[in-house]
């Protein structure tokens, strides 16, 4: 153990640059931060340290040992911060973003209940189709749908997504059921937010671009549409899944179905996350399922 004060000594007067500023950090005298470091370097065969009246300098064995040794403070005191913030109470604003729809029906309820335990938070919610740079606009947690793209942000999965396209009984009086993606070209196809359509063929991912008389950026309007006959919809699980069980919508080209399009929860890297970031993250994870309707069985 003696080590260890030996290697803590000289990181910290090379980090403060003076034994002084080093002895009064770790609450000891200059001569005792001076004695460790001539034990360490007398322990290892080598100087570390060049030492003149008015300054210090690193020797090249200094400066090697020291990129190597400061490492290991920095992880004593992130886990020595982990751990005091593992209890601590989540304070401050907490800032998320989220999709409109899938916000607002299943994301706000659990803020609510979340700030109902810990009423001394504050939270600023915005619901938004946009992609946010939630960096650039100060958020915390911002909660993403489908395929991430690569990212410098740390990602959590709350659940799974699926995606279906559906059509109404009284649609496919008119017009067959597609068997193909090919056939999509010759009916009404319903867009949303994009005009492109995800599918899976043979396990690559493919997009097919889609047209039609209808074009909405609303998944409620979308669904509307789709329940009164108006043509073909892509939408996701949580739309559709309690209208499928009716008989009020029909899945179609499901062998095709692409599956990779989970939701999750997306924050900026830091070197610990703040108890109201992991703290509410973990609620998430724990309670986004009660939220959610019941699911119909997914199978290929």
């Amino acid at each position: 153990m003696q080590r260890w004060d030996r290697i803590e000594a000289f990181i910290e007067v090379v980090r403060l640059g003076t034994f002084a500023a080093a002895a009064r950090h770790l609450k000891v005298s200059n001569s005792h931060v001076s004695r460790l470091v001539s034990q360490l370097e007398n322990q290892l065969g080598t100087t570390l340290l060049y030492r003149t009246t008015r300054q210090i300098r690193l020797t090249d064995a200094g400066a090697l040992y020291y990129e190597h040794c400061h490492h290991l403070f920095d992880g004593f005191r992130e886990a020595e911060a982990a751990i005091n913030d593992l209890e601590a109470r989540p304070s401050g604003v907490l800032k998320l973003t989220s999709s409109t729809t899938f916000g607002e029906r299943f994301i706000a309820p659990l803020v609510n209940d979340f700030l109902t335990l810990h009423p001394q938070l504050h939270v600023r919610m915005h619901f938004t189709n946009r992609q946010v740079d939630i960096i650039d606009e100060g958020y915390d947690i911002a909660i993403r749908m489908g395929t991430l793209k690569d990212s410098t942000l740390i990602a959590r999965r709350l659940c799974e997504r699926h995606e279906y396209l559906v059509g109404s009984p009284e649609y496919f009086t008119r017009v067959p059921q597609p068997h193909t993606l090919s056939e999509l070209a010759s009916h009404s196809c319903l867009i949303g937010s994009r005009d492109h359509w995800r599918f899976d063929v043979d396990g690559v991912r493919r997009e097919v671009r889609v047209e039609g008389a209808w074009e909405a950026n609303s998944g409620p309007a979308l669904l509307d549409a789709a329940l009164k006959g108006l043509g073909l919809a892509q939408l996701p699980d949580y739309y559709v899944d309690s209208y499928l069980a009716s008989g009020e919508l029909i899945s179609v080209l499901e062998p095709y179905q692409h599956d990779d399009t989970a939701v999750w929860a997306v924050y900026p890297r830091h070197r610990h996350r703040s108890p109201k970031v992991r703290q509410f993250i973990d609620y998430l994870v724990a309670h986004i399922e009660e939220q959610l309707p019941v699911r119909r069985s997914h199978s290929r």
